[in-house]
């Protein structure tokens, strides 16, 4: 038996910027935000952090800078490439930096084979002693993990679990009852969190803690305990709010929200364009019925 990295919510946090640049001022204080709402990691430059347009001395000083203001929260390096050597020359810089793991999406454009996806994360997990989290997210990599694969991977030691955002749950219970508790399962989708808990996930990699850390964290620690009745009815609370952060691709939905709670300015990287009128204004709607407005 592995023990998980983390039990309960992980906040996959975005990276603010002001003129091009890293606001690390707007970062500080979205850190301390997350360890008073009782986050229990933070992944930095993941998908929503933008971390495919950061260069490689960002994603360090990014690494370095939460680690140093981690407040008891495990800081979890986002290391994703469809280059294994860039994967692994960016998880040493992880390591140095003094994070405590490794996110690593599948590759994506050349998309390899199951054999390759077993190739690219045992030669990073061979040479790295953190442990490392597979991503696996096909509809944006265009390719998926096999249940068959995810048990191969399943018996290397550093390999610790999986951030499993396929939002297919058939085929979660099936790599589930292949891996059993050699490897520790988060839902990568907030929508999936509480069917994933059931069947024995051990919390979520979320975009919306970004806005809700409180209420993502007690979902969890609700499902955690057992009391599903309670935890559905907060995920039927917050449906909603997870609905609407995918109106368009991630992270434009939760950065214009964040800039509408006054978190932040709600400035992205190319390709990323501001959000279109038409959702900005459903988005809008669903934060002023929780209670998310500046």
């Amino acid at each position: 038996m592995k023990t998980p990295l983390f039990t309960g919510s992980a906040t996959a946090l975005v990276t603010p910027f002001r003129e091009g640049r890293i606001d690390y001022a707007a970062l500080a204080r979205l850190i301390a935000a997350q360890a008073q709402g009782g986050t229990a990691a933070l992944v930095i430059c993941g998908t929503t952090g933008e971390g495919a347009t950061l260069s490689p001395d960002e994603h360090e000083a990014l690494f370095r800078f939460a680690a140093e203001r981690r407040a008891g929260m495990k800081i979890i390096a986002g290391i994703g490439s469809n280059d294994t050597a860039k994967a692994m020359a960016m998880a040493r810089r992880a390591e140095d930096a003094g994070a405590d793991g490794l996110l690593m999406v599948t590759p994506y454009y050349n998309k390899t084979t199951q054999a390759g996806l077993i190739a690219h994360f045992t030669y990073v997990a061979d040479r790295s002693d953190l442990p490392l989290i597979v991503y696996n997210v096909p509809s944006r990599t265009g390719i998926g993990v096999s249940p068959e694969t995810y048990a191969i991977l399943a018996d290397h030691p550093h390999i610790n679990g999986v951030k499993e955002a396929s939002g297919d749950i058939g085929a979660f219970a099936r790599t589930k009852a292949l891996c059993g508790d050699r490897l520790t399962f988060w839902s990568g989708n907030d929508s999936d969190t509480v069917a994933m808990m059931a069947l024995g996930a051990k919390g979520v990699i979320s975009v919306a803690s970004n806005l809700v850390p409180h209420s993502v964290s007690r979902l969890c620690a609700l499902c955690l305990e057992g009391d599903y009745p309670a935890a559905a009815a907060l995920n039927e609370r917050y449906m909603d709010l997870f609905s609407v952060l995918f109106r368009e691709v991630n992270p434009i939905p939760v950065k214009t929200a964040m800039a509408m709670m006054g978190l932040m300015d709600g400035e992205m990287r190319l390709p990323l364009v501001p959000m279109g009128a038409s959702n900005r204004e459903a988005l809008a709607a669903v934060l002023k019925k929780h209670g998310l407005t500046a």
